[in-house]
């Protein structure tokens, strides 16, 4: 199905979707913008590379970056951990659902590079939001979830500022409120535990 032109946005973005109309037009590879832990995010079909790079551009984000993800829930990553260690798989359960994102090895390239830009390892978190996780939950799959902001630029916090910078470029702006965090997710890589963020 050929994705929606940017120009289609306009007319659809304020439609205050739930989390199953979201979900489907993720499928659909539309964009949506929807209310996370601390920030406005912008969400896609991280398996859909022209929804992916739509998002890049909107961001001005060099695709070697890379891009975080979120899942409702461990089990919506069963691929990722199946070769994890027992203590990494105790160490991600005793940090989520929460706002920390891992850096979790990805050795048999079961995502697509589009999201992970250079790196070997998949950048992921299971979330507490309540509207951010149903909506992956309805999706059946971790989405993509960046902050709403032009790469370099302070992340968005606002619907207002949400509709200035992105109200004509992004298909659906959920229904919701952020949750309340000072900032965005920690970043930690799992193979080393090093904190990134």
């Amino acid at each position: 199905m050929k994705p929606p032109r940017e120009t289609d946005c306009a007319a659809v973005n304020s439609c205050g979707a739930g989390s199953e109309e979201a979900a489907s037009r993720l499928q659909r590879g539309e964009l949506i913008a929807c209310p996370t832990e601390a920030v406005w995010g912008i969400s896609c079909d991280p398996f859909n590379e022209v929804a992916v790079l739509r998002v890049l551009r909107l961001k001005r984000r060099p695709v070697e970056k890379g891009l975080l993800l979120l899942a409702a829930g461990m089990d919506q990553i069963e691929d990722l951990l199946a070769p994890l260690a027992p203590e990494q798989i105790a160490e991600l359960r005793e940090s989520w659902p929460g706002p920390v994102t891992w850096l979790i090895p990805d050795p048999d390239k079961r995502y697509p590079g589009w999201v992970k830009g250079k790196h070997p390892s998949v950048a992921i978190r299971v979330s507490d939001h309540p509207v951010a996780a149903a909506i992956s939950r309805s999706f059946g799959k971790p989405m993509v979830s960046t902050s709403a902001n032009l790469a370099g630029e302070p992340e968005i916090r606002s619907r207002e500022d949400l509709h200035r910078q992105f109200g004509d470029r992004i298909h659906c702006i959920v229904k919701g409120e952020l949750g309340g965090r000072d900032a965005p997710s920690e970043i930690r890589d799992l193979s080393s535990g090093r904190r990134i963020r």
